[in-house]
């Protein structure tokens, strides 16, 4: 032990110190250089460069071996104006290796925890001096130099930009220097000063690899933080599309600033909201595109904010379909992004959704096409059945109030689970079209659920009552291979897809989805199932809606496992009546 001590020891008394009468030395010639542009100082200069970049390396590492920045302007207190005279000598600064030294000296006199004035007051000038070295085109000497030279402005000013931001990536990349010996400060303490030297800089294209470097830092040590002003700086920038950013980067943006993420999902909502006619494919690219499921799958942080938006936009406008799809969506590409990811970077799907119902979270996340078609009635059943006890238990309780706010939580989060997950909600109908009146009240339960989910207000009993109507007309109409349609289920199904005076509504969506799915499923002529689903949406006005379920079916139909054994005949007759439809609602 003592041995290691004097061996500390003997290191620290070693430590290079600068010479006072030496620093005396080089900033009169700094004054001097500074005072005159004439021939005799640039020649004095370039005289004397070589030495002083040797005195600069010394300076250096005076500066680190200094255990704060009050103790080196103590030993050196004319080291601020040597080197802000250097910074803006053209002469010193065109040179590659001076300029990098100068930069270094700076940065290792910034301080991130600034203790006295002294050290707040360095802080602001090495900020500004950094700032201006990299921005600012106006310089006299800085414009003497390039007429001399015969180099454009815009090309010198993009050429110290773009070596400054090398510089500046390369001293944040070398991660934790703090190896034992207490004086020597971390080369963390770089990250702080670099964010906050490049809030002016976040719009350049050229700072775009510092900015994906300071974003991505791993986050081993508690100095290595990110400046607020930056991160806002950014988050603004590139909200206002005022900012390119590759993918990785915008991740590690939102899970740095929870008011980036926040906004981006609201602007996400807001879009898909807003818009009109966006086919379900559309909508697919234009959520991959934002990149927010990739976020999401590699920070389960950043999808428990995300799910929590859709959570309470979804408590707002639960009837808004344009949501439900966003939401549905989102869920799969989601799903999508985790599934890509290496298996020790995958976080456990209970950890995913903590709120909804733990018995359900596999079983409806896991998806169509990972399950042979054959187990598919199985599965459905059994979620229907699980959903169905553990929504007739919640509700059972509601004449308690301690226990009926909880239970109308637990409600709601299996609803918005089964909304998540409305692949199910579509193998579901598709299974009801092959169903038999034995085996349909377990399906159809399910998919009131889904429409109707709670019976304050939604009266999800008679709305039971009122879609196995719905199914039993739909049946009676496929079933009539030849001659003139029963008329009478043809006008009971528009009368149930039109609003009733007195009554509440069973779901238009409900009622159109079965009857897309039997005009695709059912083993019909496509002449008469044509008829069948023309004549039903055009007394009832839904052509725009049928369109988009019909998109929909089709994009999952693409997935090869969820194809039926007669996929090339189920495929032709979407596309014929995708025609059929949207030439009618041309004419």
């Amino acid at each position: 032990m003592s041995q290691l001590q004097s061996m500390i020891q003997q290191k620290q008394t070693s430590s290079p110190l600068v010479n006072v009468q030496e620093m005396q030395f080089w900033l009169d010639k700094a004054v001097v250089w500074s005072q005159a542009d004439s021939p005799d100082t640039q020649k004095d200069t370039c005289l004397h460069l070589s030495r002083l970049k040797e005195f600069l390396q010394e300076l250096l590492a005076h500066i680190h071996a200094m255990s704060s920045t009050s103790e080196t302007m103590k030993r050196l207190p004319f080291l601020g104006q040597f080197l802000g005279r250097l910074c803006w000598n053209s002469f010193v600064t065109a040179d590659d290796t001076s300029r990098k030294l100068l930069l270094q000296c700076l940065w290792g006199l910034y301080s991130e925890h600034p203790s006295n004035p002294l050290e707040r007051k360095a802080n602001q000038w090495i900020r500004k001096v950094l700032c201006q070295l990299a921005t600012e085109e106006d310089h006299v000497a800085v414009q003497e130099l390039m007429k001399r030279v015969g180099i454009p402005p815009k090309e010198y000013h993009l050429k110290v930009l773009r070596k400054m931001v090398a510089l500046l990536q390369k001293s944040i990349g070398n991660g934790c220097s703090c190896l034992g010996n207490v004086n020597e400060r971390c080369s963390c303490d770089h990250i702080l000063a670099t964010s906050e030297a490049c809030v002016p800089l976040v719009t350049c294209p050229e700072a775009a690899p510092l900015i994906g470097a300071l974003l991505q830092q791993p986050a081993t040590c508690v100095r290595a933080a990110i400046s607020e002003d930056f991160l806002h700086t950014l988050s603004s920038a590139y909200s206002r599309e005022g900012l390119l950013l590759e993918e990785q980067a915008i991740v590690c943006l939102w899970y740095h600033s929870l008011s980036s993420l926040e906004e981006a999902v609201v602007s996400l909502l807001e879009s898909v909201v807003t818009v009109t006619g966006s086919t379900p494919e559309n909508l697919e690219q234009q959520v991959a595109q934002s990149v927010l499921p990739k976020a999401c799958a590699q920070h389960f942080s950043i999808f428990l904010v995300t799910n929590d938006i859709f959570r309470s936009v979804l408590k707002q406008a639960e009837e808004n379909e344009s949501v439900k799809s966003l939401i549905q969506t989102f869920t799969s590409c989601f799903l999508k992004e985790l599934a890509l990811l290496q298996p020790q970077k995958q976080v456990s799907l209970k950890t995913f959704f903590p709120q909804s119902p733990q018995s359900l979270i596999v079983p409806l996340l896991t998806l169509p096409s990972e399950m042979p078609r054959e187990a598919w009635r199985h599965h459905m059943n059994w979620l229907s059945g699980s959903l169905q006890r553990l929504i007739e238990e919640e509700e059972e309780g509601d004449g308690d109030s301690s226990s009926s706010t909880r239970g109308h939580h637990k409600i709601f989060e299996s609803w918005f689970l089964l909304v998540q997950c409305g692949y199910w909600v579509q193998v579901t109908v598709q299974l009801l079209v092959m169903s038999g009146p034995e085996d349909c009240d377990l399906l159809l339960w399910l998919l009131t659920f889904y429409h109707h989910p709670t019976n304050r207000g939604h009266h999800r009993a008679l709305q039971l009552v009122r879609a196995k109507e719905a199914w039993d007309h739909l049946r009676s109409l496929f079933m009539v291979l030849a001659g003139p349609f029963p008329v009478d289920h043809l006008q009971s199904l528009v009368t149930l897809l039109s609003p009733q005076p007195q009554q509440p509504s069973l779901s238009s969506l409900l009622i159109l989805n079965l009857l897309v799915s039997f005009a695709v499923f059912f083993q019909q002529s496509l002449k008469r199932s044509t008829e069948i689903l023309l004549t039903v949406v055009d007394k009832t006005g839904l052509v725009d809606e049928a369109v988009c379920i019909l998109h929909s079916l089709g994009l999952r139909l693409n997935e090869r496992s969820c194809l039926s054994s007669d996929a090339i005949r189920v495929h032709l007759r979407i596309k014929a009546f995708l025609n059929t439809l949207t030439h009618m609602h041309g004419a």
